[in-house]
């Protein structure tokens, strides 16, 4: 019996919800991998991006963000994350994290709080909308 109430504590109630999230990971992990490819099949054609400066941009130039040569990225720590489930084929997953790396061997640490939007399109997650805000 305890283990069954552990349990409900670690599975989410609403099995949409470990999809989503399963798919969120994985594109978290893909961003600081620099999986170029990954994110090319992940990100949908027609995504908005709209960057920490509140610059509205696209697919190409989000995955440029993540792939360019000389960048490396730390490992993060999501924290308040939650998941706004919009239907069985859609999703707002946002938190907040500590974006820390080198570019072209300069340190950066930046604190920011972003919500991606999926969409689910021919049967798979794609990312649809990215809004990133820095926390001063």
């Amino acid at each position: 019996m305890l283990v069954a109430a552990l349990l409900a504590f670690a599975i989410p109630a609403d099995p949409g919800q470990a999809e989503i999230l399963a798919f969120a990971d994985a594109f978290d992990r893909a961003q600081l991998a620099q999986d170029a490819k990954a994110l090319e099949t992940m990100v949908d054609d027609d995504l908005v991006y709209v960057d920490g400066t509140g610059k509205r941009q696209g697919k190409k130039a989000f995955i440029a963000l993540w792939t360019t040569p000389g960048d490396r990225f730390e490992p993060v720590v999501l924290i308040d994350r939650r998941v706004v489930l919009l239907g069985n084929d859609a999703a707002v997953v946002n938190a907040e994290t500590m974006l820390s790396g080198s570019s072209n061997g300069e340190r950066f640490s930046a604190r920011i709080r972003y919500a991606d939007t999926f969409r689910r399109i021919g049967g798979k997650w794609r990312a649809v909308h990215i809004q990133v805000t820095p926390i001063r």
